[in-house]
């Protein structure tokens, strides 16, 4: 069991290098960089050169919670969180970014919050 872990770990960190080495978030561009948990989704809008963040959101921000508890399914949240990142990063005059899935594959939730940053206006 701890070996079928310890494998998927080191595939994840391995797929975070490869990604991270062509991904780089400019002033223009920024990173948007997703992380996920077990229970809930993150994402931040960063940029690289002056190693600051500009944007963030997460399925436990307390502006999102009545939204977020009456969302059925995880993957209605990362929607929800990915809407909401949108939001934000408009308002910060925010309009294209380049998408880091930080070593997570680009299927259920990281699409989601994909979707809906592109639904709310994200261009990448």
């Amino acid at each position: 069991m701890a070996d079928r872990v310890i494998k998927k770990q080191r595939a994840i960190k391995k797929r975070r290098t490869r990604i991270r080495g062509r991904v780089f978030g400019s002033t223009e561009r920024p990173r948007l960089t997703v992380k996920r948990s077990a229970k809930h989704v993150y994402a931040q809008i960063i940029d690289d050169v002056k190693r600051v963040t500009l944007a963030s959101a997460g399925s436990l921000n307390k502006e999102l919670a009545s939204e977020i508890k009456s969302a059925k399914s995880s993957v209605e949240k990362a929607k929800i969180v990915g809407k909401a990142l949108a939001a934000v990063a408009k308002e910060r005059g925010i309009s294209k970014v380049v998408f880091d899935r930080n070593g997570c594959l680009f299927h259920g939730r990281i699409k989601a919050l994909a979707d809906g940053a592109r639904a709310g206006g994200l261009d990448f």
